[in-house]
C-alpha cells in the first residue's frame, strides 16, 4: 500500500474541496454562525441553527488554523461563529441550548449535554488560537458543567420516569475521552489523568461486554446488562469511534495494554457490524440479534465509516495489525466510492442498505462541519507517519 500518495489523496480532498466547501457556503453573512442545512451543490435549504454543529465548526476551523496552517480566513471563520454562540447560544449561565432560530433566538431547551460537550471543545480550541481568556473562561465553565451533569445529563428535562428503569448510555463516556485530552492545554495534566482514568474504566470495563465481545449503547446504573430494546442496543459506529479516542488515551498515558484491547474491540465491532451482503457498516442492531427499534437500523451512515477509517489506520500504526491494514483496504474502497460526490464536493452522508443514496443533502441537522473534514485530517496525518 503507498502510504504517501494516500496521504496525499486524504490531503487534497480535505484542503481542496471540503474545507472550501463549509468556507463559502455556509457562513451566516447576515446574523453570524453557520448554515448547515445545505444541499448537494452547497444551497441553504433550512435557516435554523444547531449548537452541535455551529461548535463543531468553531472547533474544526480553530484545529486547522492551530495544526495545519495560520490561514487569517480560517481563524475568522471560526471566531465569527464562536462570536455568534458566545450571544445566542446558552441562557447566560453556559446551559447550552439546543437550536436557534438563524436569528439566534432559542428553538429547543438546553436538555442535550452534547451541546455542552462541543461549545467546551469549540472554545478550548480557539482559546488556544487566540489566546482569548473570555474563550478560556467559556470552555473551562462548560466543562464543570458537564461534570455536574455526567450522572443526569438531561438533568429536569429527562421524560423517562424516575426509579423503574435507570440506565446509563455510552455517547458521555466516549466524548469525555477526547474531550479531556482536547482540553488539556486549559485543565492541567492531573485534571486529565484522572478523567481518562475514569472514561477508559467505564468504556472498557463497564459498556465492554466480554461475553459479547461488543460494547453496549446503554447499562443499568450498576454496569448490568438490561435485556431490553435499550439494553441491547449496539451502535457499531459509537463503539468503533471510542476505539480511537481509547488509543489516543493509550498512546498518552503510554500503556500498550489500553490499546491492544482497542484494537481488538474495533475488530470484534466491524465484523459483527458489516454487511456481508451489500458492504458498508450497519447504523444500529440488537446484540441479541433482535429486531432493533430504530427503522434506520440498515442504512449505512457516513461519519460510521469515516470514524472507522480513523480507528483502523491508528490500530495499525500502533499496533502493526495486518487485520487492521486489511479492514482499512475494504472501509476505504466503500466510503470513498459510495460516500464522495464526484461532481460536487463534500461527502453524501445517508445511504440505504444497497449502497445508494438516500438523501442528497451534504448538511442538515444531524450532519455539519465535522466527520468529514476531521476524518480526512487524521487519516492524513495518520498516513504521514506511516510513510
Amino acid at each position: 500500500m503507498d502510504f504517501s500518495k494516500l496521504a496525499e489523496k486524504y490531503k487534497s480532498e480535505l484542503l481542496d474541496r471540503v474545507v472550501p466547501f463549509w468556507l463559502n457556503n455556509s457562513q451566516d453573512a447576515d446574523f453570524g454562525g453557520y448554515f448547515t442545512c445545505l444541499d448537494r451543490q452547497g444551497k441553504v435549504f433550512d435557516t435554523d441553527k444547531f449548537i452541535w454543529l455551529q461548535a463543531r465548526q468553531v472547533w474544526l476551523f480553530s484545529m486547522l488554523y492551530n495544526k495545519v496552517e495560520k490561514r487569517p480566513e480560517w481563524l475568522e471563520c471560526a471566531i465569527q461563529g464562536a462570536e455568534f454562540l458566545k450571544k445566542h447560544g446558552h441562557d447566560g449561565q453556559l446551559n447550552w441550548y439546543f437550536s436557534l432560530t438563524q436569528e439566534g433566538k432559542p428553538l429547543v431547551q438546553p436538555y442535550n449535554i452534547f451541546s455542552y460537550t462541543f461549545a467546551a471543545m469549540a472554545f478550548a480550541q480557539l482559546s488556544l488560537a487566540t489566546g482569548n481568556k473570555e474563550y478560556a473562561k467559556i470552555a473551562t465553565g462548560t466543562f464543570s458543567l458537564i461534570l455536574e451533569k455526567q450522572e443526569n445529563p438531561k438533568g429536569h428535562y429527562n421524560k423517562a420516569y424516575p426509579e423503574t428503569r435507570n440506565l446509563k448510555n455510552f455517547a458521555l463516556p466516549m466524548i469525555m475521552c477526547n474531550l479531556a485530552l482536547e482540553m488539556e492545554h486549559l485543565l492541567g495534566a492531573k485534571l486529565v489523568n484522572e478523567t481518562a482514568e475514569g472514561v477508559i474504566h467505564e468504556v472498557l470495563e463497564v459498556f465492554y461486554r466480554p461475553e459479547y465481545g461488543l460494547i453496549l449503547e446503554n447499562v443499568h446504573l450498576d454496569g448490568s446488562f438490561s435485556d431490553t430494546f435499550e439494553g441491547r442496543l449496539l451502535n457499531p459506529g459509537h463503539a468503533i469511534e471510542a476505539m480511537w479516542f481509547i488509543m489516543d488515551l493509550g498512546e498518552r498515558l503510554n500503556r500498550m495494554e489500553i490499546i491492544e484491547k482497542a484494537v481488538k474491540i474495533a475488530l470484534n465491532t466491524l465484523k459483527h457490524g458489516w454487511d456481508q451482503k451489500h458492504g458498508g457498516i450497519f447504523y444500529f442492531m440488537d446484540v441479541k440479534g433482535h429486531p432493533p427499534q430504530q427503522l434506520e437500523w440498515d442504512q449505512k451512515l457516513w461519519w460510521v465509516h469515516i470514524e472507522t477509517l480513523i480507528t483502523l489506520l491508528k490500530g495499525y500504526h500502533l499496533t502493526k495489525s495486518p487485520e487492521c491494514l486489511e479492514w482499512f483496504k475494504k472501509v476505504h474502497e466503500y466510503t470513498w466510492s459510495h460516500f464522495r460526490d464526484g461532481e460536487f464536493p463534500e461527502w453524501y452522508g445517508y445511504l440505504n442498505r444497497q449502497g445508494e443514496v438516500l438523501l442528497d443533502l451534504k448538511g442538515g441537522k444531524w450532519k455539519g462541519c465535522f466527520h468529514v473534514p476531521r476524518g480526512l485530517y487524521q487519516c492524513w496525518q495518520v498516513l504521514e507517519k506511516l510513510n
